[in-house]
């Protein structure tokens, strides 16, 4: 399936909802009062009122810094400034990224709901993305023209002159496990755990103010509906056209969205999640906050499936090669990883906490780390840990291998 037609049937499926919104919805929505927009467009004052500039900012930071974790010539000190950006300073070729006081790691495990009171966590998760920026420096960069071996760093080149991929000494590619990270860790926890939260949404005079349709001073938007657009953004941030998603248009969440929908056994996610985006931000604009928290839920599962469902098809596409082509499953089982690391940030929508724990999580980590790594893992591993984070999200290993 191509990315760039994903989104073509959800457009002419928003606009029948819209058609119909006044006698029968079929969006879930009863509330004559919520009018639903075939796209994610929301006015106030005749101007669009969804602003999330600094999703976007982060977005395309990321983007720069996972690239520089593959030029053997940065330092660890250019690769923690890009990391942790501090305003005005030069980390990256965007002058408007350089100029920004936003920053990536400032918001890795800082959500209101799963870190506000549990700083220890937050700090633990940070460092170990620092560790593993300073072992890409200190272990993989020094090795980067030496071949990799069980135990030692180095390049190893996937079969038939494939993609060179450099790894630390148990196979792992860094750069992979960082950013497949920084989407649960930043966009994932963000998205579900902050923006989305109750206690964001309604802090302090929040709702009164929505509900008196007050706008932030010098803003076009109540600060609730800002606070929703800012998840929004984590998802659809580095769109060309935002408010009409194609997908594919980032290496984080957008883009393994558009894999996952690409898959039949989850064809239709991309809309679910969509739908309940505009649906959710509608019933803002109409005051209707158990529908705006409904909708919050669907996404919140969605979302999570998404990450859930790529753990599990990369452990099963490293699998699949482990025998015939190491350079090929070291890649799908350092992005594998990167992704379990992830699950940490996704939410059960019953218990209002992660999926799997983290201790089962680390668990994970460590079993496929233990030993020589990846030159050690046997498929029977793999399967193990597929199946548990399958079973957990409602799926079946064999549906995310079609």
């Amino acid at each position: 399936m191509k990315v760039n037609k994903l989104f073509a049937g959800l457009f002419l499926t928003s606009v029948i909802f819209t058609s119909c919104s006044s006698d029968d919805n079929g969006d879930g929505n009863d509330n004559p009062n919520v009018v639903v927009p075939a796209t994610y467009v929301f006015e106030n004052n005749g101007e669009s009122s969804v602003d999330f500039g600094g999703q976007t900012t982060r977005i395309q930071m990321a983007e720069e810094f996972i690239s520089a974790l593959l030029d053997n010539t940065s330092t660890e000190e250019k690769l923690d400034a890009m990391f942790a950006h501090e305003e005005n300073n030069n980390d990256f070729s965007n002058a408007d990224l350089n100029s920004s006081n936003k920053s990536v790691r400032s918001k890795i495990a800082a959500s209101a709901d799963y870190f506000s009171t549990n700083t220890t966590a937050s700090i633990a998760i940070k460092e170990n993305f620092d560790l593993w920026i300073s072992a890409q420096v200190t272990e993989v960069f020094p090795k980067w023209d030496d071949d990799a071996v069980a135990g030692s760093a180095g390049k190893i080149q996937q079969i038939g002159g494939g993609s060179t991929r450099y790894v630390n000494g148990k196979g792992l590619e860094y750069n992979q496990a960082i950013a497949k990270s920084i989407i649960g860790g930043l966009m994932v926890d963000q998205m579900l755990n902050n923006y989305l939260s109750i206690a964001v949404l309604d802090e302090g005079t929040n709702a009164a103010d929505n509900d008196a349709g007050t706008l932030v001073d010098g803003k076009n938007y109540t600060n609730m509906e800002h606070k929703w657009d800012e998840a929004y953004g984590y998802l659809y941030g580095n769109e060309d056209t935002p408010a009409t998603p194609e997908l594919g248009k980032d290496s984080f969440l957008n883009k393994y969205l558009a894999s996952v929908e690409a898959d039949s056994d989850f064809t239709g996610i991309a809309n679910d999640i969509y739908e309940a985006f505009k649906l959710g931000r509608a019933a803002i604009v109409a005051k209707d906050y158990e529908l705006r928290d409904e909708q919050a839920q669907i996404i919140r599962e969605k979302v999570s499936k998404v990450v859930a469902v790529r753990s599990v098809y990369y452990l099963q596409s490293g699998k699949e090669v482990l025998e015939s082509d190491k350079a090929s499953a070291f890649h799908s089982l350092s992005e594998a990883l990167g992704f379990i690391n992830s699950l940490r940030f996704t939410r059960d929508t019953v218990t209002d906490s992660p999926v799997l724990d983290a201790a089962t999580i680390d668990g994970y980590m460590d079993t496929l780390m233990a030993g020589n790594g990846f030159w050690d893992v046997t498929p029977a591993t793999l399967d193990q840990i597929s199946n548990e984070i399958a079973t957990a999200y409602g799926f079946t290993t064999e549906e995310t291998v079609n």
